[in-house]
């Protein structure tokens, strides 16, 4: 909280608030990221996350049910759906029944996960992970107004719960396409960009070299999440 009334060093101006820095990152995030090279406090981005998280988690327990939740997960993936289908009743119930526990433990341990995340963000000096981060809030909000006024607890699905993003509106794609649709998400994008900003002046490199690395993981990871789904499905 002390870094309300700082002053940065080098300008002589004051430092920004974390509210400011929170407002900051949607409207003009160079002033964000430049203000985390005088303090790399990151406790309000965390808090919104946690506040978020556990906000969509309660929504989709109440309002859909974690045994909905595994069921369509389950429907997403035509090889486990023909193996659990394959089942003996009893086995299947048990089964889905297991899964369903453990999305729901899973899903209420977010805050965790997320701090674990922002620790593992800090060892590797990527101070600006938790604000360029604060874009995927937007995506919270909204699965929590679907879940609430959306009435769409038949078709929820939980890896994709907004359509934010073309593979939303293919429902009956093949799996790996939509796993590749997925990661043209508007808000995906959204935080790629302030990722490539906030890596550029925090890391004191050029927009190239960091955009080269930021774009690079992108790419990694939707060729590795391409494969995946094409293999299990």
């Amino acid at each position: 909280m002390s870094d309300v009334v700082a002053v940065d060093a080098q300008s002589g101006q004051p430092g920004l608030s974390q509210v400011e820095r929170v407002v900051d990152t949607f409207i003009a995030p160079t002033k964000t990221f430049t203000d985390i090279l005088r303090s790399t406090s990151w406790w309000l981005p965390f808090l919104l996350a946690v506040v978020v998280s556990l906000g969509v988690t309660y929504a989709i327990d109440k309002q859909v049910g974690f045994d909905r939740v595994v069921e369509n997960v389950i429907h997403d993936s035509p090889k486990q759906e023909e193996q659990i289908s394959s089942l003996p009743p009893d086995q299947r119930a048990g089964r889905m029944k297991a899964m369903a526990t453990g999305y729901k433990y899973v899903s209420y341990s977010t805050p965790i996960i997320i701090l674990l995340i922002s620790a593992i963000g800090g060892l590797v000096n990527w101070g600006s992970f938790n604000f360029a981060s604060l874009p995927r809030l937007l995506s919270g909000l909204l699965t929590l107004i679907t879940v609430w006024f959306g009435g769409n607890a038949e078709s929820f699905n939980l890896k994709n719960p907004v359509g934010t993003n073309p593979a939303y509106y293919l429902p009956d794609s093949a799996p790996w396409l939509k796993a590749a649709l997925s990661f043209f998400d508007v808000i995906g994008i959204w935080n790629l960009i302030l990722l490539v900003i906030g890596t550029s002046i925090v890391a004191k490199v050029s927009r190239g070299k960091a955009a080269a690395i930021v774009v690079g993981w992108w790419v990694l990871l939707l060729i590795l999440s391409v494969v995946t789904a094409a293999a299990t499905s």
